[in-house]
């Protein structure tokens, strides 16, 4: 685990040039800034370079409560549902016939194929990772290259608070698309249940994106944060 004060020692990917060129600042407009896709149906995660960008992302950050983390007893996946149900009402493209990693792909893929007869079913695709800056050529046949991430953590919700919530709500933080990046499989499996003091995306230019997102989660369903996660968030937001 990386603390807090170690936050620089993380492994960083600095984008030169143009910051349009930046990871997660696709040239065609395919990834959107978390502060104008407050509900996460639109793709990607752009950086936010700018001071009133940063001043926004603050705002935000702001608003989110802090306590200790608790016990991890009694967690389980499937106390959040089967995994990428279509059926978790109360979040965005439940119900529309396609379960939620084949949504999510769609959404931020680029050069989409669907297994033929379907329109759902994503058979390859290329996907602008907004964690490590690479462009990843991906087919179904390799599926773990390309994972969902659930950018708070369902442990770490559980830790938070979900352990007292009803199924349904838990279902809801499971398959929320404001609450799930498609990224880069073995970055994501190296992230496991960490809050920001202890993981952030390895592309530095996308660190104060990823923490506005955490932090939009978290207010969404009521759950704070360590006072070591909120102060990571604001510091890679200039805070």
């Amino acid at each position: 685990m990386v603390l807090l004060a170690g936050c620089e020692t993380l492994p960083e990917i600095d984008t030169p040039g143009d910051p349009s060129a930046a990871p997660g600042v696709p040239g065609d407009g395919r990834s959107v800034s978390p502060l104008d896709n407050p509900d996460g149906t639109r793709p990607g995660l752009a950086a936010l370079t700018s001071a009133a960008q940063q001043a926004k992302a603050r705002a935000v950050i702001d608003k989110v409560a802090v306590k200790g983390r608790g016990p991890k007893t009694g967690y389980d996946r499937d106390k959040f549902g089967h995994a990428w149900l279509d059926t978790a009402d109360g979040v965005p493209l439940a119900r529309n016939g396609c379960d939620t990693r084949n949504d999510l792909l769609k959404r931020d893929g680029q050069k989409v194929r669907f297994r033929s007869g379907s329109d759902c079913v994503v058979m390859s695709l290329t996907l602008a990772d907004p964690y490590t800056g690479k462009d990843i050529a991906w087919k179904k046949a390799d599926a773990a290259e390309v994972q969902i991430d659930h950018v708070v953590p369902l442990s770490y919700g559980w830790q938070m608070g979900a352990a007292r919530w009803p199924e349904a709500k838990r279902r809801q933080l499971a398959n929320d698309t404001l609450n799930l990046l498609p990224v880069d499989g073995s970055t994501n499996s190296a992230k496991r249940d960490s809050g920001p003091a202890s993981w952030l995306p390895p592309s530095k230019p996308i660190r104060c994106a990823y923490a506005v997102r955490f932090a939009q989660v978290a207010v969404k369903y009521e759950l704070p944060v360590t006072p070591a996660d909120k102060k990571a968030m604001l510091a890679q937001c200039g805070g």
